[in-house]
């Protein structure tokens, strides 16, 4: 099985140094990531200059392809020139910290594997939420291969989309898993205004997470504050089906 693995964090982030010898284990893995991090840049892609590339080495052997440019740059350089076939499955990870709720929109993660369902690939983003201790990522990566090896025994769809999220690293923490929707309550944004030394004013954009009481039941968000892993299968078709039938057959007019 032909594998692309890819991240936001950058080539030689320690989430995907984690899971590509996991991965290894299921097929062949080709590495195509950001040649710097590119947290938050959604599914941005890069079309007004070209797109540069290196090879990586790592320990003195080859590692993958440098991208410069966003996660969905890397799954289709990936998919169009450096894999020797065809991928059958797309990872993207591990993230430093969790994409769930509304951060799954902004996640240059979740973009990589979302560009790599519209290649009709299925596609996996994993994350690895944190706290002040770092992250164990070997344990990730080999608990995120566990989870990825059941989704291809069930039968995933080609083309399916899934984003897995591992909470906190407690004593007895992940406590199982969770398939559950994205909380899509907002959190609680800030705009922090500063002056800078020249009297300029300038801005730290910020949030705070909804208390737990606030937060929707049994979502992504929920789950993951008590210690459970949460897979989401998410679909890439906006359309707002009620609202379209809905509509659909009311006499407009644009004039």
């Amino acid at each position: 099985m032909q594998i692309l693995l890819s991240n936001d964090d950058g080539i030689q982030a320690a989430g995907l140094c984690a899971l590509y010898p996991e991965l290894t284990r299921l097929g062949t893995v080709q590495i195509v990531a950001p040649a710097s991090e590119q947290s938050g840049v959604a599914l941005s892609i890069t079309y007004r200059h070209p797109v540069m590339v290196h090879e990586e080495t790592r320990d003195g052997k080859p590692w993958g392809w440098a991208v410069h440019g966003s996660p969905a740059d890397c799954v289709k350089l990936g998919v169009l020139e450096f894999c020797r076939e065809r991928p059958t499955l797309i990872v993207s990870g591990i993230n430093s910290g969790a994409n769930a709720g509304i951060n799954v929109l902004y996640s240059g993660t979740v973009a990589a594997a979302i560009e790599g369902a519209f290649f009709g690939i299925t596609s996996v983003a994993v994350s690895q939420q944190y706290d002040e201790r770092p992250p164990d990522y070997a344990a990730t990566a080999a608990r995120a291969v566990r989870v990825i090896e059941q989704l291809l025994a069930h039968g995933a769809r080609p083309g399916t989309l899934w984003n897995l999220n591992f909470p906190v690293q407690k004593p007895g923490w992940p406590r199982g898993l969770k398939v559950v929707p994205i909380g899509v309550k907002r959190d609680r944004e800030l705009m922090e205004k500063r002056i800078s030394p020249r009297g300029r004013p300038y801005y730290w954009s910020d949030s705070e997470p909804l208390p737990p009481g606030e937060m929707l039941p049994e979502t992504d968000l929920v789950e993951l504050a008590a210690g459970f892993a949460t897979l989401t299968p998410l679909h890439i078709d906006m359309t707002h089906r009620q609202l379209l039938d809905r509509f659909a057959g009311f006499a407009w007019s644009v004039e």
